[in-house]
């Protein structure tokens, strides 16, 4: 796990990454910069538990190519999860939560994970741990209105606008942030090289 200094502001950032591409480091910038982050650690996790293991790059090559893609300074690429033998987001936003009691974390994903975050193990758990940032992706702009978790937390919601001060809300406290958006998928990506049906 990256080192995080007392009363910093930290992105959370977390996904296959299979393979990493400009629209991860996209969301990843958009992040840094609209929540005013100290840091945004990359989290490429062992292999999500919702979707298909064969075309699985391994781990190792997964964060070589994230380290290759995240640029920005602000950036921390980990496989941390990996150590802590769990593959769900609650377990994981736990651990991180009580070894880092003095560290302001948010949660960071692309909108097009919003629609089916309700099928994520302990989904309101993720919602009541930290606050949640979701940053637009192409075709989920509007869809996420309708996802279960915004209507479940939408008295919860917090103004774009108000977005750099997010991570002094309690949680459940969550933004929708718009922004350029990025075409590219790692489905996409896969297909086109061959490597998924």
């Amino acid at each position: 796990m990256p080192h995080a200094e007392r009363g910093l502001v930290v992105g959370l950032f977390g996904g296959s990454f299979n393979p990493p591409h400009q629209g991860h480091a996209l969301v990843a910038e958009i992040a840094i910069k609209r929540l005013a982050l100290d840091q945004l650690w990359w989290m490429v996790t062992p292999g999500n538990p919702l979707k298909e293991r064969n075309d699985l790059l391994p781990l190792a090559e997964r964060v070589s190519l994230s380290e290759r893609l995240a640029k920005h300074p602000a950036i921390k690429v980990t496989a941390f999860e990996r150590d802590f033998g769990t593959s769900f987001t609650a377990n994981t936003l736990a651990r991180v939560k009580t070894r880092n009691p003095h560290v302001h974390f948010i949660w960071i994903m692309g909108a097009d994970s919003l629609k089916s975050f309700h099928r994520w193990q302990k989904w309101q758990d993720i919602a009541r741990t930290f606050p949640i940032a979701v940053i637009d992706r192409p075709g989920s702009t509007l869809s996420f209105l309708s996802s279960k978790m915004a209507k479940t937390f939408d008295f919860a919601r917090v103004d774009e606008d108000d977005s750099r001060a997010l991570w002094k809300r309690q949680a459940p406290a969550w933004t929708f942030i718009h922004g350029p958006r990025s075409g590219l998928s790692s489905t996409l990506i896969r297909r086109t090289n061959g490597t998924s049906q």
